[in-house]
């Protein structure tokens, strides 16, 4: 397929030389990467990002960091839109496992956020009622989380960090444990949401590489470099960016049988063997 016509405009989320060890082990080193304003014409065209590595690699530390939960220890995270380095609040952040307040109906999960950000009660009350119509949950503001479907609850936790946050989402894992049809909801969820408004970005820290190049426009290979020996260095980095927008296989449904998808979901999985 050929390229799809658009531009990247200014940068949005500029990671700069971040370095973090745990003791003295290096778990991420020299890690840079930035995301710039996707302009499509004749589109609302936010976007999706997906992070990729093996298991162990250090996503987890790297999503904490760019959630603003963990510092790093030398390097920053800046969100240019104002230049200010993110803090915790600033950038929404939904865990794999959705944690939502149990005891809480989804209302009052939304109520609960809001408060924490600071909203007025009134500010609150319109924010809420426009994201459980905007997310299709209207009719289970009343329910409590354990009513609630996987996909629904995903739903709620990403309402909630809506919420705090204007436009820029963490997830860890969200294709963890769904089953095909599931997954489907996933993906074309996220889809659908990048395309609401034009500055949201969604930031998608997986293993699944399918699932990610289904949904992403452009992806992030996180591994280590190699000495002359082949030998592992440690500490992370980006080694590796694939441009769906380039391939023409961003914002397409169902390419999950494209030759080219295919292709690309293999030269990513032979990238994996050798991080």
């Amino acid at each position: 397929m050929p390229p799809i016509e658009c531009e990247y405009r200014d940068t949005i989320l500029n990671v700069y030389d971040v370095n973090l060890s745990f003791g003295r082990t290096p778990i991420l080193r020299d890690l840079s990467m930035e995301i710039r304003d996707l302009y499509r014409p004749g589109f609302t065209q936010g976007q999706v990002v997906a992070l990729l590595g093996p298991s162990g690699m250090g996503k987890t530390c790297l999503f904490r960091i760019l959630a603003g939960l963990d510092k790093p220890d030398s390097g920053r995270v800046l969100v240019e839109k104002d230049g200010r380095p993110v803090e915790r609040g600033m950038v929404g952040v939904v865990a794999q496992n959705y944690p939502l307040f149990m005891h809480r109906t989804v209302r009052s999960n939304l109520i609960v956020a809001g408060r924490h950000s600071g909203l007025s009660k009134p500010e609150i009350a319109k924010r809420a009622n426009a994201l459980l119509k905007r997310f299709g949950i209207e009719e289970h503001a009343g329910k409590f989380p354990a009513q609630l479907s996987g996909g629904q609850r995903q739903r709620v936790a990403i309402a909630q960090q809506f919420m705090c946050s204007e436009h820029f989402l963490l997830m860890d894992e969200p294709f963890s444990g769904l089953d095909p049809i599931a997954l489907g909801k996933v993906t074309d969820f996220i889809r659908e949401m990048a395309l609401s408004d034009e500055l949201n970005t969604f930031i998608l820290v997986t293993h699944d590489i399918g699932a990610a190049l289904q949904v992403a426009d452009m992806v992030w290979l996180l591994g280590r470099d190699r000495d002359s020996s082949g030998n592992p260095v440690p500490g992370a980095r980006i080694q590796a960016s694939f441009s769906l927008v380039e391939r023409g296989l961003a914002w397409r449904q169902g390419i999950a049988t494209d030759p080219e998808y295919l292709s690309l979901q293999e030269e990513i999985r032979q990238a994996f063997t050798r991080l």
